[in-house]
């Protein structure tokens, strides 16, 4: 039988971990909520977006921008993979990147130069430990990624794209669904191809064949503005989605963390008794052999 002194030890460690997993959970439950108000609204200002351009192209209107049309001769590649910068939440980090190095491979068949970034230490660590040589990283994303911190990395791609240093860009990340679906996914964010997506609403004047804006100075001026927007916040709302899947992922595993501590303590607990109650029993026992045997 178990010492009982060591088994209540060891119950009094489980409940300070419990204790540990419990708030952490709970951390994580309000930053879920704070992540997810910020990535819904980010994808009704994508979605309007692409419903403008949409409507431009319905309406008859040339569509036309470089960074919407793919290169006749394609050299170059980039791929950035959004991992966390710490651990404790499910497969979260390992699935984005064993997806991320997949898609990188796929790439490297059909292009010749395939540059590799990071955003997370726990991605820049895996890649490392791999051996894989990565470009640019990113540690200084958390929970609350910042608008302005994406757009210095967007507009530095859109660069490289339309100067020619890169011919695509892709985006492995942890898209956010609804609460109980994220899934890995990788995206090809440049070139942005048609952006008349077929999920996005249609107005009535749109279906007709006209447009609903009027346009000053242009239709060809607001697009120079409009399509390089779309791509910002496209990148934006991957790294929206990404901070939310990492909370909902750490939310559930410090959940399940709680409720397996929750039963480690009572199975130490009912063995703790048997082990107590046999202790007992045997202090008994020599007690009453010491009174047989002083009796004698």
């Amino acid at each position: 039988m178990a010492n009982a002194k060591a088994l209540d030890k060891r119950r009094k460690s489980i409940r300070n971990i419990k204790k540990i997993t419990r708030t952490m959970e709970l951390i994580a439950t309000a930053r879920f909520k704070k992540a997810m108000d910020r990535a819904t609204s980010a994808n009704d200002y994508t979605r309007r977006i692409t419903a403008v351009v949409s409507d431009l192209a319905r309406a008859g209107l040339e569509v036309s921008h470089p960074l919407l049309d793919a290169r006749p001769e394609t050299n170059n590649a980039k791929i950035l993979v959004l991992t966390g910068n710490r651990g404790l939440c499910g497969g979260y980090n390992g699935n984005a990147l064993r997806q991320g190095i997949k898609s990188r491979e796929s790439l490297q068949e059909e292009f010749k130069d395939v540059q590799t970034e990071v955003s997370g230490k726990r991605g820049v660590s895996g890649f490392k430990f791999r051996n894989i040589e990565i470009g640019e990283s990113f540690l200084q994303f958390d929970d609350q990624p910042k608008f302005d911190e994406v757009k210095i990395i967007a507009e530095r791609y859109l660069q490289e794209f339309i100067t020619g240093k890169i011919d695509r860009l892709d985006v492995t990340y942890t898209k956010f669904e609804t609460v109980a679906r994220q899934k890995v996914v990788t995206e090809t964010l440049l070139p942005l191809g048609k952006l008349e997506g077929a999920d996005t609403p249609v107005s009535e004047e749109a279906k007709k064949g006209e447009s609903i804006y009027e346009f000053l100075p242009s239709a060809e001026s607001i697009l120079e503005e409009v399509v390089p927007s779309s791509f910002k916040v496209k990148l934006f709302k991957c790294f929206l989605d990404a901070a939310v899947s990492e909370q909902i992922a750490r939310m559930v595993a410090m959940k399940s963390a709680t409720e397996n501590a929750n039963d480690m303590i009572k199975t130490l607990s009912r063995t703790y008794n048997r082990a107590r109650q046999s202790q007992i029993t045997g202090e008994i026992m020599e007690v009453i052999g010491g009174v047989e045997a002083l009796s004698g």
